[in-house]
Formats: structure tokens, sequence, C-alpha cells
């Protein structure tokens, strides 16, 4: 029997997180929170069944929560959201799709998801509630700090600290043993 998850955001970040949760088949997905008037619409096939004023009803049937709204501009709302359900109560599982690959030397802490085809080396660190996209690739020894979105087919180098709340941007690269943070930039070098 698969434990159950409501997902935290019904845009788009939320059909690839539904498309890695689907293929890892641990949980069973009882539907989406989103804004109030939303509610009834569906997500690739499961219904948006409530808003933020619902989570402590749906917290007495479900214990699980995953926050599948995306980060670009600012990562305030999926911290805001983080807060909200631990303080309910929530349990927020990563998330690893089994097309990735994480080495079992490396650590990924709560509530992050890490996408398809995302490569995380030995030693890497990753905090909470982190979006590791498809194709990132985070090398040996880094770390990324908490409420980070290290974005498609970018690279974080070996021993590179990522700074918690940092957006880094698709195709980004960054040079080995740097320190990383704020927004940067799609395509861009970190030095």
């Amino acid at each position: 029997m698969k434990e159950k998850i409501i997902l935290i955001g019904g845009g788009g970040h939320c059909h690839s997180v539904i498309d890695v949760i689907e293929l890892e088949d641990k949980y069973e997905i009882v539907g989406i929170i989103d804004i109030k008037e939303n509610i009834g619409k569906k997500v690739l096939g499961y219904e948006i069944i409530g808003c933020d004023d619902d989570l402590s009803t749906i917290f007495q049937t479900c214990k699980n929560a995953v926050i599948t709204v995306g980060q670009v501009k600012s990562n305030s709302i999926r911290v805001e959201l983080f807060e909200k359900l631990k303080r309910v109560g929530f349990k927020l599982p990563t998330i690893i799709s089994p097309l990735a690959y994480v080495s079992k030397h490396a650590c990924v802490d709560e509530g992050t998801v890490v996408m398809h085809h995302a490569l995380i080396n030995a030693n890497a660190k990753i905090g909470k509630n982190c979006i590791i996209n498809t194709k990132a690739l985070i090398e040996h020894d880094a770390i990324v700090e908490d409420y980070c979105h290290i974005s498609t087919a970018s690279v974080v180098n070996g021993g590179v600290i990522v700074k918690a709340d940092t957006f880094f941007g698709s195709n980004a690269t960054s040079k080995q043993s740097v320190k990383v943070e704020g927004f940067i930039k799609a395509g861009s070098v970190a030095k």
C-alpha cells in the first residue's frame, strides 16, 4: 500500500513533479492544493481539492506533502509554504526520480525534488526544499543550501557552496570551489 501525498501548487512545475512521483511509484497522489478559483479543475488527471485554508483538514487523512510551485524570480512562496506545511505537521519527503543518479555518499534533505536525469555525486549535500531540475549536475563535495533551485542542465562543480535561496539558471556553470549566491543568469559562468 502506497503512502498518500498531496501536491502544493498546480502550475507547470507541478506537471514535472507528477511525472517524477508516478515514475518513482512510492506515493499515491490524493490531490493538489492551489488557489480557491482552481478548486475542481484537474492537472494531468489529478483534482485540485483545496486551497491553503484546507491544509489542516487535509492533514487529518494525508500526512505527506510536496511543494510543486516552481521558483524563478523569488523563492518566497516556496519558503512560506514549507514553513506553513511544517507548522501543520506535514512530512515533506524527498522525491527522487528513478532516472536520476544520487550517490549513496550524498545527502538530500527533506522536501527536495530531484528531477529526471539529474546527477548528485559523492559527498554532495543538498538542503531542504530545493529543486534539482532535469539534467542538473551537482559534483562531488558541493553544498547546495536550503531553498535553492538548480535549473535544467546546469553544472555545480566540485567543492562549490550554493548559498541558501539561490536561483542557479539553466545551463549556468560554476567554477570549482567557489561560493555562489543570488540570481545566477541562465547560461552564465559563476566564478
